[in-house]
């Protein structure tokens, strides 16, 4: 088990990881004289999940109604090679199909990223029977109050998460940017039909991705749009094809007591990376010969938060609660990572902060969300979007200009 070297000082940490509702009107993007953001971003992270089910047109609705300048829609195929915002494959658990006789024996087993689920998997399912199934709650337990949407609203697809960010930017005078996340590329690509052929094939994903964001924005890096994915050879790739900005995504397990890092598959490595016998870590894409690595082909990283600050659970009770949890863990502050980042000219947008789970070292969500804007980070991830826009805005970077949309990544005609 790889662990990051949290102890070392800042300058140092290259060499320890081995070869890691507001008014938003000020915070859109201008594309006069080049310049993308005047405010570290607030991206509504699969909408605005801590309100609405995850992945639906409420829920986006509502982030931007809240102030974000992104939303995000996670993206997997239909069986017909059709592009719908879910969090993964299987959608057993974002959706009511289980409660559809229909469907009952598409319930199959698969492996995703060489862990094996038995469930419901859209790529088994055309766009057409996606339509007959309704949103759930992917988390009751952690959100009940979310549950008395289930059933109300249908999976979109990219093209009416588009829609509704053009919608939405015409009605409000802002930009809202969307943030697709590319879920899977390796699995999509390795899927066979009955037949045995593959279903859709290497880079089908990718292709197809780039044909509906240059369709409806261009292909330019000013594009209120940024692609991400956990892969590095669909972003490889898609450095060659288009200016639309890409992003790193950096994965661990957990955070252990001394604030290190556990890297445990499938959060170890990027899976390509595991197919092709790289034996390269999440953690070593921020070493610094990482970070020069990943700014080949991208041009922002998107790490947990956890790579950026270290907390440490030394056991003292700092809510006074009287109880000992992660938001009592020491807050010793930037591991240098972020720092090294925006000196090889990479942005930074970090994930996920939640109002009701995840604040390591802190018990007030918006402090927390401060904490890492007065960092420095060029935007974050939340599931609370109004709590992201007040942090945003109360903190020491709010209305600063952070960054340009130019850049010169180098790619195919």
């Amino acid at each position: 088990m790889f662990k990051m070297l949290y102890n070392l000082p800042a300058a140092a940490v290259s060499l320890a990881i081995l070869t890691g509702p507001g008014t938003a009107a000020a915070h859109s993007y201008h594309r006069d004289h080049g310049t993308m953001q005047t405010s570290p971003l607030v991206i509504g992270h699969r909408g605005a999940a801590g309100y609405r089910p995850e992945h639906t047109l409420a829920g986006y609705t509502l982030a931007i109604e809240m102030g974000v300048d992104f939303i995000e829609p996670d993206l997997v195929l239909t069986k017909d090679g059709q592009m719908i915002a879910r969090h993964e494959p299987m959608i057993g658990g974002t959706t009511d199909v289980a409660n559809h006789p229909e469907f009952a024996g598409r319930k199959t087993k698969r492996m995703v990223d060489g862990v094996e689920y038995e469930d419901w998997f859209a790529s088994d399912f055309t766009l057409a029977e996606i339509k007959t199934l309704r949103a759930r709650e992917r988390l009751p337990q952690t959100r009940p109050a979310n549950t008395a949407y289930d059933g109300l609203y249908e999976i979109p697809t990219l093209e009416e998460v588009i829609a509704l960010a053009k919608q939405k930017s015409r009605e409000t005078g802002r930009t809202i940017g969307i943030y697709p996340e590319i879920k899977h590329s390796t699995y999509h690509a390795d899927l066979k039909a009955a037949n045995r052929r593959p279903l859709f094939g290497r880079n089908f994903f990718e292709n197809k991705l780039l044909a509906k964001l240059h369709a409806a924005y261009g292909d330019s890096a000013c594009a209120p749009v940024f692609i991400q994915s956990f892969e590095v050879g669909d972003l490889q790739y898609l450095s060659r094809k288009t200016d639309i900005r890409l992003v790193q995504l950096i994965d661990a397990d957990d955070v252990n007591a001394d604030g290190s890092l556990s890297l445990v598959p499938p959060y170890k490595q990027p899976y390509d990376f595991v197919k092709a016998g790289d034996p390269r870590t999440f953690a070593d894409l921020l070493s610094e010969t990482g970070l020069d690595f990943v700014k080949s082909y991208a041009d922002a990283i998107g790490p947990w938060k956890p790579y950026l600050v270290k907390t440490v659970a030394d056991g003292v009770d700092r809510t006074g609660d009287g109880s000992i949890d992660l938001h009592d863990r020491r807050v010793d502050g930037s591991t240098g990572v972020l720092e090294m980042a925006h000196d090889k000219g990479l942005q930074v947008h970090s994930w996920t902060f939640r109002n009701d789970s995840g604040g390591y070292g802190f018990a007030d969500p918006q402090q927390e969300m401060s904490y890492y804007f007065d960092l420095g980070v060029d935007g974050l991830f939340t599931d609370f979007p109004d709590t992201g826009v007040a942090a945003r805005d109360a903190s020491a970077n709010a209305d600063s200009t952070f960054s340009q949309c130019r850049r010169g990544r180098h790619r195919e005609d």
